[in-house]
C-alpha cells in the first residue's frame, strides 16, 4: 500500500495537505460537500488549493469487516490520470494526521 497524501483534519471536517506521487506534487484540500442532494452524490470536494480546480471526490464508506467510517477517494488529472484510494489514520498516535492510501487498480 502507497501513501500518495499527508492530510491534516481540520475543525470543519474538511482535510488539507499535500497529494505527492513520483511525478506530482500538488496542495490539496478535500472539503464537505455542502449542497449534496442526493445519496449517490460524494461526501467531499477534492480541489486544487493551488489554482481552485476540482480534481475529484470522496464518499463514506463502512468497513465490511470492523463497521469503522472511513472515506474512498477518487482524483482525477491529465498528469496522473484516475487514482482511487481511501484516507486513513497516519502512522502515530495523532487524530489530526491521515493519509491517502493508494488503491491500485486489480
Amino acid at each position: 500500500m502507497a501513501t500518495i497524501a499527508n492530510l491534516t483534519v481540520k475543525s470543519d471536517d474538511s482535510f488539507e495537505g499535500t497529494l505527492a506521487t513520483l511525478t506530482v506534487s500538488a496542495p490539496i484540500a478535500i472539503i464537505p460537500n455542502n449542497r449534496k442532494a442526493k445519496d449517490s452524490e460524494p461526501d467531499y470536494r477534492i480541489v486544487s488549493r493551488k489554482n481552485g480546480f476540482e480534481l475529484g471526490a470522496g464518499w463514506k464508506r463502512f468497513s465490511q469487516n470492523t463497521g469503522a467510517e472511513y472515506v474512498s477517494v477518487s482524483l482525477s488529472a491529465p498528469e496522473f490520470g484516475t487514482i482511487y484510494g481511501n484516507i486513513a489514520n497516519a502512522p502515530g498516535d495523532d487524530p489530526s494526521k491521515k493519509v491517502i492510501i493508494w488503491n491500485p487498480p486489480s
